[in-house]
């Protein structure tokens, strides 16, 4: 085998090690052939990006930058929301009245506040997950808010009489019109403290706020309203809860594409 060969075979293979055995003893032995081996086997290195190409990409990444506070423990996060959901049923139950509890029996009482415990508590436990990113949520946030809802309608069927009520829009508005605005005042202090977290969802954190913030409403009128009825409370008392869920995911929903249109994620 000669040069001429070799140059036929390396054609189509240029890596030594795929070579023909004959080929191979031959490249061995043959300097000119070695060397041209060794010129198509070398990598040639890419050309260095240019200075202003550099500083481009710097300016680039770092136009948006900004320093961030560190996130408080989850257990001061979670102490916040309780305060503040406590605080506004307080005040507001203080100057409304708690003639509920008055009409209501000790077991009536206790399972309508205690399951409104419950959903507050797992609620804010949800929120404090999804203010770290990357949190483990021990109870998924989706099927969470529409379980709270589904167990306060559980047990305000169970413990209380559906009944034929005479005045029952006049009453059903009343309460909605007192519980809405409780639950806006208290959805401020709540979205305060959710921006010092790094919101992923708006949408899914926005419904769960919103929920929360209804069950603050929710919570005042079941110990003020003395109102019995099954039906007035789901529609008057448990609606709040479900229209400020649907506000907060109304405008989760509107803060996600504002931030996508802004970042160019609609551009086609």
């Amino acid at each position: 085998m000669n040069c001429k060969d070799v140059d036929r075979v390396i054609i189509g293979e240029t890596v030594a090690s795929r070579l023909p055995p004959q080929v191979q003893a031959h490249v061995r032995d043959c300097k000119r052939c070695r060397q041209l081996i060794l010129s198509l086997n070398a990598s040639v290195p890419p050309d260095p990006p240019l200075p202003a190409s550099l500083r481009q990409i710097e300016r680039t990444m770092v136009a948006d930058l900004r320093p961030v506070r560190p996130l408080l423990p989850a257990r001061y996060l979670f102490a916040a929301f309780i305060v503040i959901f406590v605080s506004f049923v307080s005040f507001a139950v203080y100057r409304m009245g708690a003639f509920a509890i008055a009409v209501m029996s000790p077991a009536q009482a206790g399972m309508v506040l205690g399951s409104l415990a419950i959903c507050v508590g797992l609620l804010a436990y949800s929120l404090v997950a999804q203010m770290v990113p990357g949190a483990r949520h021990r109870f998924p946030p989706k099927p969470l808010q529409i379980g709270a809802i589904i167990l306060l309608t559980i047990v305000i069927g169970v413990l209380f009489q559906f009944q034929y009520e005479r005045n029952f829009w006049a009453n059903g508005w009343w309460c909605i019109r007192a519980g809405i605005p409780i639950s806006v005042m208290a959805a401020i202090p709540f979205w305060l403290v959710l921006r010092r977290g790094a919101i992923l969802s708006p949408s899914l954190t926005g419904a769960a706020t919103g929920l929360l913030a209804g069950l603050v409403g929710t919570t005042v009128l079941e110990i003020h309203c003395p109102d019995l009825n099954a039906w007035h409370i789901l529609l008057s008392h448990i609606g709040i809860s479900v229209l400020c869920a649907i506000a907060g995911l109304v405008m989760g929903l509107a803060a996600e594409i504002t931030g996508s249109r802004s970042c160019g994620w609609g551009a086609k």
